[in-house]
C-alpha cells in the first residue's frame, strides 16, 4: 500500500508564499512522475506542476514564474514553492504520483489566499 502525506497548506494573504510538501511511502519502489494538482470549488481538478524522475518539469500557464516544483528522490518527496499567491490560487491541492503500475493521490491540503 502506498501513502502520500501532504503538508504546508494554510491561509495566506495575496502576495504571500507557501511551501507544500508531499512524501510518498509504502510499497512503492520506483516513481516516474510526481506532481501537484488543485481543485477549486465547482471546478475540475487541474494540473499545477509535474516533475519527472529525470527532472523534466511542466507548469500550468497560470503559475509559471510564481511556483517552483522540486523533488528529493532519496526521500520520495516532492515540494511546491508558491510565491506571489493570488486569490484565484485558492483550492485544495493534491499530490499525485505515477509509478510504472499505478497512480496515487494524496488526501489534499487546503490553500486559501485572501485578498
Amino acid at each position: 500500500q502506498v501513502q502520500l502525506v501532504e503538508s504546508g497548506g494554510g491561509l495566506v494573504q495575496a502576495g504571500g508564499s507557501l511551501r507544500l510538501s508531499c512524501a510518498a511511502s509504502g510499497s512503492i519502489t520506483y516513481i516516474n512522475v510526481m506532481g501537484w494538482y488543485r481543485q477549486a470549488p465547482g471546478k475540475q481538478r487541474e494540473l499545477v506542476a509535474t516533475i519527472t524522475n529525470g527532472d523534466r518539469i511542466n507548469y500550468a500557464d497560470s503559475v509559471k514564474g510564481r511556483f517552483t516544483i522540486s523533488r528529493d528522490n532519496a526521500k520520495n518527496t516532492v515540494y511546491l514553492q508558491m510565491n506571489s499567491l493570488k486569490p484565484e490560487d485558492t483550492a485544495v491541492y493534491y499530490c499525485g504520483v505515477i509509478s510504472p503500475v499505478a497512480r496515487y493521490w494524496g488526501q489534499g491540503t487546503q490553500v486559501t489566499v485572501s485578498s
